[in-house]
């Protein structure tokens, strides 16, 4: 049997010698950006004992992320995680500056603003012009192309992307993104980085969404088209908690902000018009951008992060789904689960084959430490092992009969389906392409 979770795909880069001297060795680096994502990735820094230089365009922004940051190593001073002159030592080492002169010396700068290419291109020329010749530039984009950002600067070579997990300073996964051109030694010091980030960091091809957004994409359009089908937000997400997962999707969708995509399709200047989001854009326009505003897909009590069950939610996705001309019906736990799994691992075989991740045991690291898959069912690739060949395939071209053409399976599960016939077993783990 072909083995979706221990298949491996051809390595694009090859890897430094052990041992070897890696001359791009990280100890100061700068990020841009002091939002949300900037501040956790400044507060990861710290802790781990690197200096840090800050930048952002509003001084506000600054102030108002130091303090946030001095606010968080008090609590954790006050829960005795670290002591009161380590959270200064921390402190001390994050630096607020203002200007991209004041980057000049740093190791590796790190770019966390909003999703916009443009403005993500402009930056990097500004950092490629003002940095030394041996500094590192990343962008901690979680789906655009990094090539289109490398191609700006005169050091592709040099250019990656390290996608952190929101909110950065607590969440384990690390995508380090290879571009075209990205050398192998500035993945190896991206990696020693992670590591002394502590945080599990997987190595991906460059495409939209890297691995884990990229099948996110399938799974999120399966949970919403069964919204207009006939299922209610809490009911997907149950169905999917009591399968194990930290939360379903549209809890999910509450926590990061509704209005993440929303503005990002707005920006782009499409997208808005899919059947797909207009739950999502109505309840946006209705100011519910999730649990930032207390309601979102669910409800929030005062102090509460628990989202409590809304009829009007029930009664918008209806109304929506009416709009669109659905006939609604009953979908059940088991269509949710299947649809909704499926989706992960057809996408994951196809990010097999192109070679965007090395094997499935890194998807399953990908989808364990940044999306919530329930650790004891091991990770998607691993949980469509467990399903056997024969079933994944079966069950992908049933629901192609039903739903269309984006079901098509991919064609590793149809090699591992037959692989698996022909060695009559499908327990065969050792084989690899």
């Amino acid at each position: 049997m072909l083995d979706l979770r221990s298949e491996t795909a051809p390595a694009r880069q090859g890897t430094a010698t052990p041992g070897e001297h890696n001359p791009f060795a990280i100890q100061q680096v700068a990020v841009l950006g002091a939002g949300t994502m900037g501040r956790g990735i400044v507060a990861s820094l710290a802790s781990a004992g690197l200096d840090v230089l800050w930048l952002d365009n509003e001084r506000a922004s600054l102030v108002a992320g130091l303090e946030m940051l001095e606010q968080l190593w008090s609590q954790q001073v006050a829960k005795a995680r670290i002591t009161q002159a380590q959270a200064h030592a921390c402190l001390q080492r994050v630096q607020a500056v203002d200007g991209y002169a004041a980057l000049a010396d740093a190791d590796l700068v790190i770019e966390a603003v909003y999703e916009n290419l443009a403005l993500k291109q402009d930056i990097f020329r500004l950092l490629d012009a003002h940095l030394k010749p041996g500094a590192i530039l990343a962008s901690n984009t979680s789906a655009l192309d990094i090539d289109a950002i490398a191609t700006v600067t005169n050091r592709p070579q040099q250019v990656l992307g390290l996608h952190f997990f929101s909110p950065a300073h607590v969440m384990k996964l690390l995508e380090i993104v290879r571009g075209e051109h990205t050398l192998a030694a500035v993945i190896d010091a991206a990696q020693a980085l992670g590591q002394r980030l502590g945080k599990v960091a997987v190595v991906a091809g460059n495409c939209p969404g890297f691995i884990g957004n990229r099948m996110l994409a399938g799974y999120a359009a399966e949970a919403r088209k069964m919204l207009l089908e006939g299922a209610l937000p809490h009911q997907v997400d149950a169905a999917l908690e009591q399968f194990g997962f930290a939360m379903g999707p549209f809890r999910m969708y509450d926590v990061v902000g509704i209005d993440l995509e929303w503005r990002a399709r707005t920006l782009a200047g499409k997208g808005n018009e899919s059947p797909l989001v207009q739950v999502d854009n109505a309840l946006c326009e209705r100011g519910r951008l999730g649990q930032k505003r207390a309601a979102g897909y669910y409800t929030y009590a005062p102090g509460s992060r628990r989202g409590e069950h809304d009829p009007q939610v029930d009664a918008l996705v209806r109304q929506v789904s009416q709009d669109l001309g659905y006939r609604r019906r009953r979908i059940g736990t088991d269509e949710i689960l299947e649809r909704c799994l499926l989706a992960l691992v057809n996408e994951g075989a196809k990010i097999l084959e192109e070679g965007i991740a090395a094997n499935g045991a890194d998807i399953d690291q990908v989808w364990l430490n940044g999306y919530g898959f329930p650790a004891q069912v091991g990770g998607p690739m691993t949980w469509a092992q467990g399903q056997g060949a024969a079933q994944i395939l079966a069950s992908l071209e049933r629901l192609r009969e039903r739903f269309g053409e984006h079901w098509r399976p991919a064609p590793l599960i149809q090699r591992w389906a037959a692989e698996g016939e022909s060695r009559g077993s499908v327990g065969d783990t050792s084989r690899a392409l």
